[in-house]
Parts: structure tokens; sequence; C-alpha cells
């Protein structure tokens, strides 16, 4: 591959033959039913600093993949790709206007990039911005990823955990170019959410009052910084950036790479001196975004910070209900008793995503068998979505705290370089409770404990690892740990 679309000595036959060692792998796993509903159409875009880059044709099986195998694709990538950042997953679009074709595949792969005919229209500054639509001609002269018009504050159903989410994000849709009240804004919320609902909306409404916005996911701004590189037009994507009213990022987490967090950092420094708004979200705590560079962090985490909280069951029953609602009017004949939504709504206890999985699967059951939706095939048609709910989301430092107090010692005693029993062990029990119980790799949890080493970590990890194999007390006091973080 090119040195921008790959790691050093990574020639295009060796990342094909690494891909295919991928499918192979998720197929044997998997099984062959599971592996061509949901996989078969997995492309690899390409390698570039370390991450890889996958893309699927629609926006549902993106939606999917992430929901329900991101973690076996991850390990299965790293197990055969030169890829150690990580993935990311993308939907391939389909240029309107070969003189506004996306970059972002062409030059991710090791191929003689495409180069895009010098036009003289309004989609041209567009076409070095991977995913970008050219502007509607009475619209504004800024864009980014395409948004979806079904995505509207008034499509958004508001309850308990959302609503300061929402009524920030009108606040800012609605204020004057210039005069929000909340600059920067950060949602931060898990899976299917409304996080990006709610960005999608602002960036509409914004546009509808004529604002200049540019509404950009973690991936497309990366391709469209590394497009306008290989296209040589980096000074007019920046240029264009610095001049719109308001910035929407969705997913911040995945960006990555030292030029492109630089790139991003200048912009966002730049819009904020100007008085320009910045929208953005993340799956975390701007603070917990340890792959992001702390400038970025400390500027996201400096203005009104808004958690997205998870669905109530009332709230769940109505989404759905509207979910269901709309099916109807495209289906007159389907209906749903209020007892199958109320069921639904009680054991789809997720996301907003499995639940449009539920009403599409109901759909699907009574129009493909002519059957009535009854409690008994709604249970049959959603069960690969009722599981049970994930544990709560648990963040190094409450671990470090639940096991300072549980040892009798204090969190900066964990954290010191200090190496007496009585600090030790609590320390060793901490970072293989990190390691199990989140996300986070072993350079990350070294630094979250006073600046370690991996190897350190790794080390405290096997150490108690093989102690409650052998010392049942042991294995019963982590397990307690265990079940009172995860409550």
């Amino acid at each position: 591959m090119a040195d921008e679309a790959g790691p050093a000595g990574a020639d295009e036959t060796s990342v094909k033959e690494a891909w295919e060692r991928v499918r192979r792998r998720l197929r044997a796993e998997l099984g062959e039913d599971v592996f061509s509903s949901w996989f078969a159409r997995l492309e690899l875009a390409g390698i570039l600093e370390g991450v890889a880059y996958l893309t699927v044709p629609t926006r549902f099986l993106k939606s999917w993949l992430e929901a329900h195998y991101a973690e076996r694709l991850r390990l299965n990538c790293a197990a055969e790709l030169p890829a150690p950042n990580g993935v990311i997953l993308s939907v391939r679009q389909v240029a309107r206007d070969a003189a506004a074709a996306p970059l972002a595949e062409s030059a991710l792969r090791s191929r003689a990039a495409l180069s895009p005919a010098p036009v003289k229209t309004e989609a041209t500054a567009a076409a070095a911005i991977p995913g970008a639509q050219p502007c509607e001609r009475d619209s504004v002269d800024a864009c980014g990823t395409a948004l979806d018009r079904r995505m509207s504050f008034q499509s958004f159903v508001v309850g308990k955990s959302n609503q300061l989410a929402f009524a920030a994000a009108e606040r800012i849709a609605a204020a004057p170019a210039g005069q929000s009240p909340y600059n920067p804004l950060y949602l931060h919320a898990g899976v299917g959410l409304g996080k990006t609902h709610l960005l999608q909306a602002i960036a509409q409404e914004a546009r509808r009052q004529g604002k200049r916005v540019a509404y950009f996911t973690a991936d497309r701004f990366m391709y469209g910084f590394v497009a306008a590189l290989k296209s040589q037009t980096a000074l007019a994507f920046k240029e264009k950036l610095r001049g719109i009213d308001l910035l929407v990022v969705d997913d911040v987490q995945f960006i990555q790479g030292k030029s492109i967090q630089q790139e991003f950092g200048h912009t966002i420094n730049a819009l904020l001196d100007a008085g320009k708004q910045i929208v953005v979200a993340g799956d975390r705590l701007a603070g917990e975004l340890e792959a992001l560079d702390e400038r970025i962090r400390s500027r996201l985490g400096g203005g009104l910070v808004v958690e997205v909280g998870e669905l109530d069951e009332t709230l769940r029953a109505t989404i759905l209900g509207s979910r269901l609602e709309a099916l109807q009017n495209a289906h007159p004949s389907f209906q749903v008793s209020p007892d199958v939504v109320a069921y639904v709504a009680r054991v789809v206890a997720t996301n907003g995503r499995d639940l449009d999985g539920a009403a599409n699967r109901l759909l699907a059951h009574a129009t493909l068998s002519g059957q009535l939706v009854t409690l008994e095939t709604a249970e049959a048609a959603i069960r690969d979505l009722v599981r049970t709910r994930e544990p709560r989301r648990v963040k190094i430092e409450d671990i470090q705290k639940l096991v300072a107090t549980r040892y009798n010692v204090s969190r900066a005693d964990i954290l010191s370089e200090r190496r007496t029993a009585a600090v030790v062990k609590p320390r060793q029990i901490a970072m293989y409770l990190a390691k199990s119980l989140t996300p986070r790799s072993l350079p990350e949890i070294g630094r979250r404990f006073g600046g370690r080493d991996h190897t350190t970590v790794l080390h405290a990890v096997r150490k108690i690892e093989k102690a409650i194999g052998e010392d049942r007390s042991l294995h019963d006091e982590v397990d307690l740990l265990k079940r009172m973080l995860q409550e």
C-alpha cells in the first residue's frame, strides 16, 4: 500500500491475503448462514495509520454489525491484519455524479488513486470530502456527510433519560449564528440511545435557518482529510471547514492518527476562537477518550457535557409505538395490539436500534406468514433480540476507588510507586478488574495506573488469574468486586 494508506511494507497482495484469512476465520466461527447474512458484503477499504477501514453497503448492516459483532470483528482483524489501532466501519456511498465521486476508497486502496476531473460547479469542493453531497443551490456552501431527513426534532421521542440533551440541542439549533449559550456541546451515550438522531436534527434545523453547516461522522472526517492530501486540496479543505457556522461531529472516539487529530484540534480551536458553534458526540465522557489528544479532550469537556441515558421501559414503549405507527401507515393491514407493544418494550431492553429491528421483524412475520401478530408469534419473531441487559459501563476510576476501599488503602496508594504487600495486591487486583471489565488496552490501563508499562499490567493480570484459580476465597472476593461494579 501507499505510505498514506497502510503501514510500511504492507503491499497490496499481502493485505488482500490477510483480509481473506479474516473472512475465513469469521466463516468458521459463525457458520455459513450467519456469515452469508451479515459478512458477505463486508469489504476492506484499506489501512491508514494502523486502523482497518471496513465498509458495508447499507446503514442497517453497519448498525447491526456494530451492535452484535463489533468485538468479534476487532479481534479477528487484530489477529490477521497489520492494524493494531482498531477497526472503523462505514457505509459505502455511491456517487451521484462522476465529477463528485468520493475519494474515500480510492485514496485508501493501493491501486492508483482516481483524481476527479476538475469541474466548475458547486460540487467541486464537496468532492474533496468523501460522502459529501453537492450543496443545494439555495442552501449553504458547507457540506459534510449526507443527512437523513427522518432524523428531525419532530421525530425524536423525548423521555426522562434524554430530555436535557434534547432541550440543549433545540436551543443550539435555534440560536442565531455565534450566539449559542452552550459551546461546545458534547453529548455522550452508548450505542442506539439517540445521540446521532439529535446531532442530525441540529444540523438539519440549522441548515433550514440558512446557517453554514458541516456534519461529519468521524470516519468521513478522516477520509476527507486523507483525500484532500491525496488530491492536493488540503488548504481548500481547511479553509472550507473554518468558514462554517456550525461543525457537527459524530463518534469522535474513532478519530485517530496524529496528523488527523492535529487538524481536528486546529479546526476546533479556530472555530471556537471565532465564536462558531461546535457539537460533538462520543460513546463516553471526553476525559475518558484516551486515544484523543489531551488538548482536544480539554476543549470538548470545557463546554456543556450531557449524557443521553438508557431508555426506560416507558420510553421504549413510546419509541416502539412510533416505529410501528410509521410501518402501519405504509401497510394498513399490519396491526399490533398494545399488549404486544408492552411485551416487546419490556423484553427488548437494550437500545433504539434493537427496537427498530423488533418492529421490522413483526412486520415481516405478519406480511410473510399472513398471520396476526400475537404475543406468541411476537416472542418467536424477536427471539434473537431478547438478551440479558448488558452490565453498565465500568470506569477504571470506579474500580480503583472500590478496591482501595475494600483493602483499606487510598486510591493514591494504588497509583503510587509503593511496593509493600498491602498495596501491591489491591493494585494488581484493580488492574485485573480493569482488563476484565473495561474495553481498555493494556497500555491504556497502565497509563491510568500511574503511567506504568503495559508489561506490568500483563504481569498483574496473569498473576491474579493464577491466584484465583488456586485460592477459592480470593476467587469469591474478586467475583464479589465484579458484581458490585456491574450492578
